[in-house]
């Protein structure tokens, strides 16, 4: 196996690319582009090691590349592929789906060989016509069915719609046993290792890429695995991080137990998005994320490539709904607006956003229905005015996060009671602290009271915090996050405690009227606190319905020496 590592140059706006090829298997290349320092990935994904896009280039008697690659890797890409190959001998460009970052460079491939014949799911073609504005020879293919390539490379074709796009499709090469999966089972995470030799390194941005892109289809995840559990793979050729080929069972159970979890919840949403439209997925994707905290199932489907009674059966199952406005020039779009509407009853929750794309259906006016229909509103509605911002992606998090502990508020007053009654008073005797947790990352800051919390180590210097999952600044609380841990004063605490236990709206900032100061990892300090210490998370347990949050102390200082700390005495353990 030989890998050929090809450096850019840096600027300041791309940071550090290279590109790496690597022979996978029998007359099988991937090329794997590498985009070190990238931090964000649409408005919903915070990067922590960068990314990825892998695009793989098979030759058998005749010569199939799937997927291509960013546009920011134009010049390398290109130089890459035609060391590889002549162009005009690659006889299919497979599109395993139509998301910028995998066909970006489409356009360049059409150029260098103009005969190709790009393969595809019906509405992957529909999309490039509309993005290449060129014409160009095409070929649409559904489940099952098969491309013969020559010197036993028999590729099959795996309808996989709405991971994470509704035009996905697997590829799987019969005579390597290769699947090329594109997102799915993917993840953002950037280093020269091609596949996933070191599980407990990669676990973490694993679920977290799980969480923000499949999470969101859990019902559409288990499909696709149904669609492939007889095949024999050995390789797992994703589009994004490390090829799985260690540990596929492991990678691919997690999956199938992630979306069990989520497809078995009673309250199920189901978020109406335009593709390709504005910002509409990026938002709806973020509060689909704050949804899924509390528990609740979350369904994305696209309102311009829908069918009527796929829309009204969905609209029927769920409990909540959240739309992104359509374009007014989108019928299809509007068609199926007609179909929600008459569809809906008024148990049901329903949250508005636009989708910033610049002929938005008006919000106002379709809000007026749903109300006059009965509907509750689950969140205001929001107004997307400009590019979105981390801020904006905050608001859209705690709308979702609202409509979810609503849809679950129910289930969370029965579970509550079915605690046995000596357990819960035996519980009430654990006793602890008060204290308010602070954090600030970018522009986006939040704050939480707490309770559940202890020293860990003393070696590091450690604490340990449990964070419930539906919690606002969960979202700020994983590795590598930084906050203050606030001590509260026995006494003095009860105005901090009523100001950060009310509720706040989505988007609110949680310390207006509260005196804080930065402190060195720039968290505010509140100035009332008794003492306060810096931590930084280094690790995170899931204890089923809360994080275990475990972090260093890196500094701290107390502001009265003969104080006591605030305690929390309970009696019964049913709630904090």
């Amino acid at each position: 196996m030989v890998a050929l590592i090809q450096p850019t140059q840096v600027t300041p706006n791309s940071g550090r690319l290279t590109v790496q090829t690597v022979e996978i298997a029998p007359q099988t290349t991937a090329i794997r582009c590498l985009d070190w320092d990238r931090e964000r990935f649409d408005v919903e994904f915070g990067l922590r090691n960068g990314t990825t896009y892998n695009s793989f280039l098979i030759q058998g008697e005749k010569v199939a590349l799937v997927d291509t690659s960013h546009r920011k890797f134009e010049e390398l890409y290109i130089e890459i592929v035609v060391g590889l190959i002549d162009p005009t001998k690659i006889d299919y460009l497979i599109i395993s789906h139509t998301e910028p970052d995998h066909s970006g460079l489409v356009k360049n491939i059409l150029q260098l060989a103009p005969s190709i014949t790009i393969v595809g799911a019906k509405v992957a073609i529909q999309f490039l016509e509309n993005m290449v504005h060129q014409p160009f020879n095409s070929k649409q293919v559904k489940s099952g069915e098969r491309l013969d390539l020559g010197n036993g490379h028999e590729l099959e074709f795996i309808s996989a719609p709405n991971l994470h796009w509704p035009d996905t499709i697997f590829t799987y090469d019969h005579k390597t046993s290769t699947l090329y999966t594109c997102d799915v089972f993917g993840m953002h995470y950037c280093d020269d290792h091609t596949y996933d030799e070191n599980i407990t390194l990669l676990e973490e941005d694993f679920q977290y890429y799980y969480d923000c892109l499949m999470g969101p289809n859990a019902r559409s995840v288990l499909a696709a695995l149904k669609r492939i559990e007889k095949l024999e793979i050995k390789t797992v050729a994703t589009g994004h991080g490390p090829l799985l080929q260690h540990y596929i069972s492991e990678w691919l159970g997690r999956y199938e137990n992630w979306s069990l979890e989520q497809a078995k919840t009673e309250a199920l949403v189901a978020l109406f998005y335009v593709e390709d439209y504005g910002y509409s997925e990026q938002l709806v994707r973020t509060i689909a994320h704050g949804c899924a905290k509390t528990g609740a199932a979350v369904e994305l489907f696209p309102l311009n490539s829908s069918e009527p009674q796929e829309v009204r059966e969905l609209v029927a199952q769920s409990s909540g709904l959240v739309i992104a406005m359509p374009p007014q020039s989108s019928v299809m779009a509007q068609a199926a607006l007609s179909t929600i509407l008459a569809a809906v009853h008024k148990k049901q929750a329903v949250g508005l956003l636009e989708s910033g794309g610049g002929e938005d259906e008006p919000i106002y006016p379709l809000r007026n229905k749903f109300q006059e229909l009965g509907l509750t509103e689950a969140f205001p509605p929001i107004l997307v005015k400009e590019i979105p911002t981390q801020a904006t992606e905050q608001l859209c998090d705690e709308a979702g996060t609202d409509l979810g502990q609503w849809l679950n508020r129910d289930r969370t007053i029965k579970q509550i009671k079915s605690i046995n009654t000596e357990l819960e008073k035996a519980l009430g005797r654990i006793s602890t602290g008060l204290y308010i947790i602070t954090a600030k990352k970018g522009e986006v800051q939040s704050a939480m009271f707490a309770s559940w919390v202890t020293q860990a180590s003393l070696e590091p210097l450690g604490v340990a915090i449990a964070v419930s999952k539906d919690r606002a600044i969960e979202s700020l609380m994983h590795v590598g996050d930084r906050f203050v841990l606030n001590v509260l004063e026995e006494g003095k605490y009860q105005g901090l405690m009523k100001h950060f236990l009310k509720r706040f709206a989505p988007g609110a900032d949680r310390f207006a009227g509260v005196k804080t100061y930065p402190a060195k990892n720039e968290s505010p300090v509140l100035a009332e606190a008794l003492a306060y210490m810096e931590c930084e998370i280094t690790s995170r347990m899931d204890c089923g319905d809360h994080w275990v949050i475990y972090s260093t102390v890196q500094t701290g200082r107390v502001a009265k020496l003969d104080a006591l700390t605030a305690a929390h005495h309970r009696k019964i353990g049913n709630h904090y």
